[in-house]
């Protein structure tokens, strides 16, 4: 029987993949904590381990994990910027990902945060269950004729672009490997990276994080975007600048932001720290915000991203033991 850890684990991924389809012919060890140099000791007979988006696979990692006889490295997720690929290669690893286990979850949830910020459903709810049933401050705007900008247009951007057309909203895209075809289906305009900051009312990032994407959205792009921009991020929160994003927020130039992710989420996100303190200044900064709104990296969280997650998964490492060709399109 071919063996597999999964690090980071929660009580939903033990429950999907316990129930994935063939499931019993993987020997599972679930692990809570993170994995990391100082954990991949953990991973020695394994066949397998699978990461998520806040373990760290650096090339100590990386090597502990050869060492240790590691055969197979797979992502429960799509982005890949927390593993050293090119130590990986060196090292003779296959790594196999997720990467498109529900790209309408993501989309629906980016829209979603964008209609609660803008029409303040989450301070509204708070109020009425206070017998508070007053409107003021509650003044959102229409959606309708608005220019949404759309950064990357992959599986997840395009969804959302087209959730945005629903509400006959103009879409604006922006991407370095434009589509036109099925831009012009869908009644969508590509322009450059600066015409988008500059003409956008919302602006939605859809993009992976890599190092020619890192903090895309800094102080200098800040300052070419429409006074009153709203911002929405479901994809990596290393795309922005938080410090710039700060500024701005208090220079009072952002109408609002709503955040899925953050740029230092590795041992907050996913975690319960009611009863803590946060060390972390800028996230307290950043919730401190009235116009800031943020979940827990939650985006992805359905019934079918999570029994996706763990189908493709599952099948990839019984493909390991079986020496098959892995799914299409899931090999980096």
């Amino acid at each position: 029987m071919i063996s597999a850890a999964l690090y980071d684990t929660k009580p939903y991924d033990r429950e999907y993949f316990q129930n994935a389809l063939f499931h019993e012919k993987i020997d599972w060890q679930f692990h809570e904590f993170r994995l990391s140099a100082s954990t991949a000791a953990t991973a020695t007979g394994m066949d397998a381990v699978c990461i998520f988006v806040n373990d760290c696979l650096d090339r100590t990692c990386i090597t502990q994990l050869s060492k240790a006889g590691v055969k197979l490295i797979a992502l429960r997720c799509a982005g890949y910027n927390n593993v050293d690929l090119k130590a990986a290669k060196e090292f003779g690893f296959t790594i196999v990902r997720v990467p498109a286990y529900s790209p309408h979850a993501v989309a629906e949830h980016s829209v979603g945060l964008l209609l609660t910020l803008n029409r303040h459903i989450h301070r509204a709810y708070n109020r009425v269950r206070e017998h508070n049933f007053s409107l003021t401050g509650l003044i959102g705007f229409d959606l309708a004729g608005k220019t949404v900008g759309i950064v990357g247009t992959g599986k997840i951007g395009r969804i959302a672009a087209k959730i945005y057309r629903g509400f006959d909203c103009r879409v604006i895209a922006h991407d370095i490997s434009p589509c036109h075809d099925w831009a012009a289906q869908q009644g969508i305009e590509y322009t450059s990276l600066s015409g988008l900051l500059n003409e956008s009312d919302i602006i939605s990032l859809h993009l992976p994080l890599n190092s020619e994407t890192y903090h895309l959205l800094c102080r200098e792009t800040f300052k070419q975007m429409k006074q009153g921009v709203y911002l929405v991020n479901t994809s990596r929160g290393g795309l922005i600048d938080t410090t710039g994003l700060l500024e701005a927020l208090k220079a009072d130039c952002i109408g609002g932001v709503a955040l899925d992710v953050y740029e230092r989420e590795g041992g907050v996100f996913f975690e319960d720290h009611s009863g803590h303190i946060l060390q972390d200044d800028e996230l307290n900064l950043l919730l401190a915000y009235p116009n800031v709104l943020m979940t827990s990296h939650q985006a992805f969280l359905t019934h079918e991203a999570l029994s996706e997650i763990a189908r493709i998964t599952t099948e990839n490492i019984i493909r390991l033991q079986a020496n098959q060709p892995y799914i299409d399109e899931t090999v980096l």
